[in-house]
């Protein structure tokens, strides 16, 4: 018996295809976590967000990459324990990672590491972070909803002109996908204020979302 990630392929299929296409140095960034919030019962994970695995992929290969992901079960562990199915969750940068920058910023970085003693850091981990925060080109800007309103979708639709919006059901929510690209100038210079005055709105920025057609806690994200 294996971990189930993709939910329903489809959605998944559709969602890569939406995705914007990346440039000879980027790729996209994925993590699987392990969430506390998800689970019920006597089930008990330590941390709200254990990571259980991240890597890097273009488009072409991003649905092969996410397959790969559904091993065995029991073979994501905490401490010797085996994580339950229905605490995985799966994210992606909805922005493609610049790993000529990531590259740049890691040098720096284990230069710093080098000249402070630090000779017990992991070079994957310190390079892996530093792709996670390598924004390359911003599409879309990311509001995150955390209450399952549909009023509040509504009131944003108010203050940006709805054609630049794509909006993602979570578990606990939304994220409204704003494409930087499409906002009407005439909203340019109030529409975010006014949003993230909303009741509801958690952040806003370059945020991991999670995958639509795959797990979040046993939900399937869908766009709507």
């Amino acid at each position: 018996m294996n971990y189930q990630v993709i939910l329903d392929e489809q959605l998944l299929k559709n969602f890569i295809a939406w995705l914007p296409e990346c440039n000879a140095q980027e790729q996209y960034y994925i993590s699987l976590l392990a969430r506390s919030k998800y689970l019920s019962g006597d089930a008990v994970i330590k941390s709200d967000k254990q990571q259980l695995k991240r890597f890097t992929s273009r488009k072409d290969m991003l649905f092969d990459k996410i397959r790969q992901l559904e091993c065995a079960v029991g073979s994501y562990r905490q401490n010797g324990n085996p994580i339950p199915q229905e605490a995985l969750a799966l994210y992606i940068s909805v922005n493609p990672r610049d790993l000529w920058k990531a590259t740049y910023s890691s040098l720096v970085n284990f230069a710093k590491k080098i000249q402070a003693g630090h000779n017990t850091i992991n070079p994957q981990q310190e390079a892996m972070n530093e792709i996670q925060v390598s924004c390359s080109n911003k599409y879309h800007i990311d509001v995150d909803v955390d209450v399952k309103d549909p009023q509040i979708l509504e009131q944003i639709k108010t203050f940006i002109n709805p054609s630049c919006l794509t909006v993602l059901e979570t578990r606990g929510g939304y994220h409204v996908l704003v494409k930087v690209a499409d906002i009407d100038p005439s909203y340019k210079k109030s529409w975010y204020n006014n949003i993230m005055n909303l009741a509801g709105i958690d952040q806003s920025g370059d945020n991991l979302i999670p995958v639509p057609g795959c797990t979040q806690g046993g939900f399937t994200p869908r766009f709507i």
